[in-house]
């Protein structure tokens, strides 16, 4: 694999971007989209992630068409280059492109740290602590354990499992696919997966519970929510979809349990509303798709100033993860980390990662950059393919589609 020399910062000048390509590696659920950054100095290179679910052909497409932008620029002057990315795309930019950006700016980070031969958390204001704290899924990377979690026996199984790795807090999806009204039946059985769930692992593991803004209603969100409430869930996720900033608002007052949104949201103007009205207790910025660490950062100084803390959204790869590390090594607010281990069991032979966990923490990094390395060779006998759609499922007896 090539290999970075470090060496003393120049003039400022002379270090360009020259070229920006991604590598897209299938593991077996989703793809991950890799983003190389490379510049005119030998061995000195960054990478990213810009892995956008179902979207994987629209983001490459879309980082192929900011790299005209991005050529000749010094990759350190990373405000520059993301504000020539959405000023320069003229349209206003979505999902999509602000994965393709987010994916590029990690690779910028990347550069910088390296041709400093610091840690990317040095740049971002240091270390504000000592380890991160982290939660994962059921099934440890098995998507279909993740989002089919309805059975109480399954249901127990996997969440032991999850306590003997060690881990100290985990994320359920077990709402069911809903409508406006949630029906007698399907808030009773919620109850029981949530009593079952609480006798296994006990007081000592927290439980998030995502919603994945299947309620069509603040009516049925809430009546879920009284449901989990007694059980002391760390927080109930995504109640209602994005979007009504006021029904969020109102759940959140009235809910007897914390509340977190934000992995949809792109950027800190979509955010604005959420924070500053107090609609969640917990803000979850997904590093991958809002924009980057810098917007992550401006997204956790606001939640600080309105007294709420963050929680990054991360079922993404190797690279967002590492990104994540970082800039939760480094923000006060920050409550625990998402992370899905176990993805691939050739993980290891593509990726060199940051990250090492202990119990239920990640511990700090110190080597320079993200600290991550790409064997391409490696990474390229597991070439793109379609995605497993998890959303046809969504749908109720009638026939009408809901939100998955």
């Amino acid at each position: 694999m090539e290999q970075y020399q470090s060496r003393p910062a120049d003039d400022g000048s002379a270090l360009k971007i020259v070229g920006v390509r991604t590598m897209v590696v299938n593991a077996e659920m989703r793809n991950w989209i890799f983003v190389k950054v490379l510049t005119n100095q030998d061995g000195l290179y960054g990478w990213g992630e810009a892995s956008l679910n179902w979207k994987t052909r629209a983001v490459t497409g879309a980082v192929q068409d900011f790299e005209p932008l991005l050529l000749g620029l010094d990759p350190r002057d990373i405000e520059h280059c993301v504000r020539t990315m959405n000023k320069h795309s003229y349209y206003k930019l979505g999902i999509i492109g602000a994965t393709a950006i987010s994916g590029i700016e990690h690779a910028l980070w990347d550069i910088f740290a390296k041709s400093m031969n610091v840690p990317v958390w040095r740049l971002l204001g240091g270390k504000v602590r000592d380890k991160v704290r982290l939660y994962t899924h059921l099934g440890l990377g098995d998507m279909k354990a993740v989002y089919e979690t309805f059975d109480h026996g399954k249901l127990r199984d996997s969440a032991l499992q999850v306590v003997e790795k060690g881990y100290t807090a985990l994320k359920v999806v077990f709402i069911p696919y809903g409508n406006h009204v949630a029906s007698i039946p399907a808030r009773k059985h919620v109850g029981r997966l949530m009593n079952t769930l609480r006798s296994a692992v006990g007081d000592n593991v927290d439980i998030m519970i995502d919603f994945h803004g299947r309620p069509a209603s603040i009516a049925a969100a809430m009546s879920f929510i009284e449901e989990l409430a007694p059980y002391r869930p760390m927080f109930c996720e995504e109640p209602v979809l994005p979007g009504d900033t006021e029904a969020l608002r109102q759940i959140a007052a009235r809910a007897q349990c914390p509340i977190a949104s934000g992995e949809r949201l792109v950027g800190l103007n979509e955010f604005m509303p959420v924070l500053t009205s107090k609609a969640v207790h917990v803000a979850q910025p997904d590093l991958n798709h809002t924009g980057g660490l810098l917007e992550g950062k401006r997204i956790a100084a606001v939640a600080e100033a309105e007294l709420i803390g963050i929680a990054p959204h991360n079922p993404n790869g190797p690279i967002a993860g590492a990104a994540a590390l970082h800039y939760d090594v480094s923000t006060p607010n920050f409550l625990i980390q998402e992370e899905m281990s176990g993805a691939v069991p050739w993980y290891d032979d593509v990726v060199q990662s940051p990250m090492r966990r202990v119990g239920s923490y990640w511990e700090v990094p110190y080597g320079p950059g993200l600290g991550v390395e790409i064997n391409e060779r490696e990474a390229a006998k597991h070439p793109f393919k379609e995605e497993v759609m998890h959303t046809r499922g969504a749908v109720l007896e009638d026939g009408t589609v809901v939100d998955w």
